[in-house]
């Protein structure tokens, strides 16, 4: 699926439905090009909608990008494409909940449709980054550590020694926009470990849950138990859902 007539015919159908069906959502459609070159975000979107509704793996993904001419080991444009773009892609990685049931395993995506936004996708018009002064500014205020671990800029990572520290700009709350106070410096592999799957106070630490699909990652006597305290927490409305479901309580 090297072919340049074949990729833009793939990138133009996922562009049509897009427009009809996603856009409201305001799902980010990503340029198929970029001074003249593919972007990495749309190559990955049209392989994953080449193989619509099969499981894809990671290798497959860095695979396919090698052969169009990228030097890439590390394939993060599936799962940026469903959490900060939008799209209804699944990840076993990242424990949705439909992978159980569709035999989608660790380092696995599934494009599932493109017709729908991913579940959990804010309908929010979300800045994509602060300007280089601002996040200077704000690095200086955390002295120029992650937020969460520590670790220094430019120096060796608190838990990766073989690493030099290299802070990028994180959320502290993924469902608002990255303005300058909803943002905390963080270090790639906090940043990448967190996923958006949580809410952070200004000090790194985790405050709650953003992403419940987060839950399915834990083992399943910890999600036994966070569903007893849930019910507990919030009785009448589990009676209420039992009941519009017609299973009775």
């Amino acid at each position: 699926m090297n072919n340049k007539n074949e990729i833009e015919k793939l990138y133009n159908e996922i562009l049509k439905k897009h427009k009809e069906k996603l856009e409201k959502y305001n799902v980010k459609m990503p340029k198929l090009y970029s001074k003249g070159n593919y972007t990495l975000n749309s190559l990955v979107l049209v392989f994953l909608y080449y193989k619509l509704g099969e499981i894809v793996s990671k290798q497959e993904l860095t695979d396919y990008l090698r052969s169009m001419g990228f030097d890439i080991n590390d394939v993060q444009q599936a799962r940026h494409l469903a959490q900060q773009y939008g799209w209804y892609i699944l990840s076993g990685t990242r424990g949705d909940y439909e992978c159980k049931e569709l035999g989608i395993k660790s380092g696995e995506y599934m494009l599932k449709t493109i017709e729908e936004p991913y579940p959990s996708y804010k309908n929010l018009k979300r800045t994509e980054s602060l300007n280089c002064s601002s996040f200077d500014e704000l690095k200086k205020m955390y002295n120029y550590r992650c937020a969460t671990c520590g670790s220094k800029e430019g120096e060796p990572n608190f838990h990766y020694p073989a690493s030099i520290t290299r802070l990028q700009q994180g959320h502290k709350d993924p469902g608002l926009p990255l303005t300058i106070d909803n943002t905390i410096p963080q270090c790639d592999f906090c940043n990448r470990a967190s996923r958006n799957y949580f809410v952070f106070d200004n000090k790194g630490r985790v405050e709650k849950i953003y992403d419940p699909h987060f839950v399915l990652r834990s083992d399943k006597e910890i999600q036994i138990i966070m569903m007893k305290l849930l019910i507990e927490a919030n009785l009448e409305e589990a009676k209420k859902i039992i009941k519009d479901e017609g299973t009775g309580l």
